[in-house]
């Protein structure tokens, strides 16, 4: 399932050259994902936290195809995939798209470790959602 949110690039993460800083992007991607996470995942960061169980990255790729500029309203896209290795990581397929062109494209990688510390897991309510996910092979990125 793919899931999307609309954004508009702030006049403060315009660069000099006129287009928006590549360090905003991944923000924009990180947005649509937290909600994505929250909203169709039911994990709410803030509760969780309270809990002991913290979510993080452990890494991500991004590809910076084309630029966006001030005002431009575009689409974050989110998509989730389990780990064909069968790690318990969550990789998310993410998109910046405008007006039907790609401009950006990630893969972001996370799972979850108790605050105590740890090794990573993920909580059993996350992987029952991964069940009927497809997978992801994050060395080749297929």
């Amino acid at each position: 399932m793919e899931y999307s949110k609309i954004y508009k690039v702030k006049e403060e993460h315009i660069d000099v050259q006129g287009i928006m800083d590549g360090l905003y992007y991944p923000f924009y991607m990180e947005y649509c994902r937290h909600d994505y996470i929250r909203e169709v995942l039911g994990f709410d960061f803030a509760e969780e936290a309270a809990k002991g169980i913290h979510m993080v990255l452990s890494q991500y790729t991004i590809k910076f195809l084309r630029s966006l500029k001030k005002d431009d309203e575009f689409t974050v896209t989110c998509e989730l995939f389990a780990d064909a290795g069968g790690q318990p990581r969550l990789h998310f397929k993410q998109s910046i798209i405008l007006n039907g062109k790609v401009m950006t494209t990630a893969v972001f990688t996370g799972t979850c470790v108790a605050a105590t510390g740890g090794r990573p897991y993920l909580p059993t309510g996350m992987t029952d959602k991964l069940v009927d996910a497809p997978k992801l092979d994050v060395a080749t990125l297929k």
